[in-house]
């Protein structure tokens, strides 16, 4: 089962059950509309295993030729996708990872990286970051802080960190959709940015701030000419991602 045209990183889920591997696809979908994303849960027959056929088929469904990222939700499920990959020619086997990392987190950060244009090495980081506990990020004083009604220009006057402060407005904060379309926005910026002190880039970090509606959020950069890349950030989060 996959979904997505374009040619991304492609990532296959692994699972003992067929319907965690199709849930998890559907999660991630939510995020990664464009990427290739393929189920491979089950045994040949739905029953609670791993099938080497199901991955093989999974493998090249997956392979747009940017590569493929598989994530498997246990060890024997590994040694089934191994197996899989060994079955690749040589040159195939080199574009396909299997990442040691927390299926649903290190799937949904995988899909998420893709989705941005991510390269293999980057998707496959992106999966292992589920690996790590989250940390925030140290910033140096604060200068100022700029209201919400005096858009930042690129042109601080001293140095230091520029911020801007909004408040969430839509029903359910920054759950999983709006988190990964943040991500995505942010991830277009070549400057650091931080949300509430933590990478304002990384979807596990921004989701595991637990922002909900009426939060207060702030977007820091040590980067004087972020400004226009923290404004826009905030126009995202003011508009309310289309949510009521």
């Amino acid at each position: 089962m996959a979904v997505g045209p374009a040619s991304r990183v492609g990532i296959v889920f692994v699972s003992h059950s067929e319907k965690i591997a199709i849930g998890l696809l559907e999660l991630a979908r939510q995020m990664a509309p464009t990427v290739r994303l393929v189920a491979a849960g089950g045994t040949d027959s739905a029953g609670i295993g791993t099938s080497f056929e199901k991955i093989s088929d999974a493998i090249t469904e997956a392979n747009t030729g940017d590569g493929v990222v598989i994530l498997c939700d246990l060890g024997s499920a590994i040694l089934t996708a191994e197996t899989a990959r060994d079955f690749l020619e040589e040159t195939e086997q080199r574009r396909v990872r299997i990442v040691d990392a927390p299926l649903v987190e290190g799937g949904v950060a995988a899909a998420v990286a893709a989705e941005t244009g991510g390269d293999l090495d980057a998707v496959v980081a992106a999966a292992q970051s589920a690996l790590q506990p989250t940390s925030r990020t140290t910033l140096p004083p604060r200068h100022d802080e700029i209201r919400d009604d005096a858009p930042l220009g690129a042109d601080a006057p001293v140095p230091g960190v520029i911020s801007r402060t909004v408040i969430l407005i839509n029903k359910d904060g920054l759950h999983a959709r709006p988190a990964a379309e943040f991500v995505n926005l942010a991830s277009t910026f070549s400057v650091p940015i931080t949300v509430n002190g933590t990478d304002a880039s990384s979807l596990l970090s921004i989701m595991s701030l637990g922002l909900a509606r009426g939060s207060s959020v702030q977007l820091s950069s040590t980067d004087l000419s972020a400004g226009p890349a923290i404004n826009a950030l905030a126009d995202l989060l003011q508009s309310g991602f289309g949510e009521d």
